[in-house]
């Protein structure tokens, strides 16, 4: 459509976001993903089609509304919808400087409030744990060794899971020492990780028998399905389930109920933590901004 709602949500989400705000792909997709509930609600309850929905109908009242829609119609957490009003805030931020004549709308807007979400215990593994779930990959197979690589990589540099999946061969220098990879976290921003000798000899392994140490291949991905495309963050996931439940099995105590990808994070920094590996030397390791973030741990 032309509507100036339209027109400002597009220039927002492919030129503001990524080129002036270096947001992430998964952070616009997101961002995206709000609008389109936003829209979706304006249809189905302010009767407002997409073709005459235009900024006027942005307003606080809206929002609000919106807000509790995906609450109580679509059966959102607190957290879903805190980042669905965070799009919508940097939304208005970026209005407050291209539509000025609508300035008190945009604050009025940005001063609602995200949820208190009630804090919940972390879920990590105790170091026996992640042996136990290390243990479970049949590496008598070549998904076995696949696997067993891309979960002891996933723990050892406390990775983000979209930063593995993201993983190409040029990220990885292990040649010579120091060894390290390069992941790019929120925000696209790099940092350099340093890698254990175990976690070296696992993953030089994994990459000759792949033929991932051919100088061509630099661009590749690092992890890669049976159709040679790069891993999503769903089939990474379903990996660490597999295995988890197989570990499960074994040992009910060592492995929760629920467990995540980012519990391997959780793991790996709690486990520094108890080396009595300074918080500072986690926060980089981690990739966080702020010291703040990484003060769960402690």
């Amino acid at each position: 459509t032309t509507t100036d709602f339209a027109r400002h949500l597009t220039r927002f989400l492919s030129e503001y976001l990524p080129h002036e705000r270096n947001v992430s792909k998964n952070t616009i997709a997101s961002y995206r993903d709000a609008f389109v509930q936003f829209i979706d609600y304006m249809s189905k309850e302010r009767m407002v089609m997409l073709d005459r929905l235009t900024l006027k109908h942005l307003t606080r009242d809206n929002v609000l509304d919106y807000l509790k829609w995906i609450m109580e119609s679509r059966n959102c957490s607190p957290a879903t919808r805190n980042y669905r009003l965070a799009a919508i805030h940097s939304f208005c931020w970026y209005l407050q400087y291209a539509v000025i004549e609508m300035m008190e709308e945009w604050q009025k807007i940005l001063t609602i409030k995200a949820i208190r979400i009630e804090g919940s215990s972390l879920s990590y593994l105790s170091t026996e744990g992640v042996k136990l779930l290390l243990e479970q990959p049949d590496t008598e197979t070549w998904n076995g060794r696949r696997h067993l690589a891309i979960l002891s990589l996933m723990y050892d540099t406390g990775a983000r899971v979209q930063e593995i999946a993201d993983l190409t061969v040029d990220s990885v220098r292990i040649s010579s020492e120091p060894y390290t990879i390069r992941l790019f976290g929120k925000g696209r921003k790099a940092r350099i990780v340093p890698l254990v000798k175990e976690q070296v000899k696992i993953l030089r392994s994994y990459m000759e028998e792949n033929h991932l140490d051919d100088p061509n291949k630099g661009t590749s991905p690092l992890f890669f399905n049976n159709r040679h495309e790069k891993l999503t963050r769903e089939g990474i996931a379903y990996i660490l389930n597999n295995y988890a439940r197989m570990a499960r099995k074994v040992s009910p105590d060592l492995i929760p109920e629920k467990i995540s990808c980012h519990s391997l994070r959780h793991s790996k920094a709690m486990h520094l933590l108890q080396a009595g590996v300074n918080l500072v030397y986690i926060r980089d390791l981690l990739g966080h901004v702020s010291i703040q973030t990484t003060d769960i741990y402690a």
